[in-house]
């Protein structure tokens, strides 16, 4: 009998949410949803256009009601967006209805993935390394609130932490 829980990745942007949860997903035969792509495909406009006419509450609020629809479904992978974890009722979504992995990642490091990419609101700004150690130290508790598993992925390859992850994930209980 085979686990059906619902995975969700959270970190910071540029942690490699997406790109472990597309191999996690493959592996294990599942559905893989990215939530910033959902919203994107949902209204037809990228990230940045959406803070930029709406700003980030407007964003937080599109995001919201990804994530409800989203964690409604069973059997998926799901990478969430760096600040899905803000807000209380995501949380509270995310530990209710799956498994959450944690990539804990250095700023510096998430600051050289990062710094070349125009579609990071966050990160237009001055000093984007320190936006990002700023995010970090705001946003870690919330992570590690909803993690099952912190992962720290600086040093790791995506490949070895999908296969930690379903060592991990096959020793769940079923549900």
């Amino acid at each position: 009998m085979e686990n059906s829980k619902n995975i969700y990745l959270v970190g910071l942007m540029g942690a490699g949410k997406t790109t472990i949860g597309k191999q996690l997903a493959k592996r294990l035969g599942r559905r893989f949803y990215d939530s910033d792509h959902e919203i994107v495909a949902r209204t037809g406009v990228p990230i940045p256009t959406i803070f930029e006419i709406e700003g980030e509450a407007g964003f937080r609020r599109r995001e919201a009601q990804t994530i409800v629809e989203l964690t409604a479904e069973s059997g998926i992978v799901m990478a969430t967006g760096g600040g899905v974890v803000i807000n209380p009722e995501n949380r509270q979504r995310l530990r209710e209805t799956g498994w959450t992995v944690y990539l804990n990642v250095p700023p510096r490091l998430l600051y050289e993935r990062t710094r070349h990419d125009k579609n990071r609101p966050l990160l237009q700004v001055a000093d984007p390394l320190g936006k990002l150690e700023e995010l970090h130290a705001q946003r870690d508790p919330f992570y590690r609130d909803v993690a099952n598993i912190v992962i720290e992925g600086n040093q790791l390859l995506a490949s070895g932490i999908v296969h930690h992850l379903i060592r991990e994930y096959s020793q769940l209980p079923l549900l």
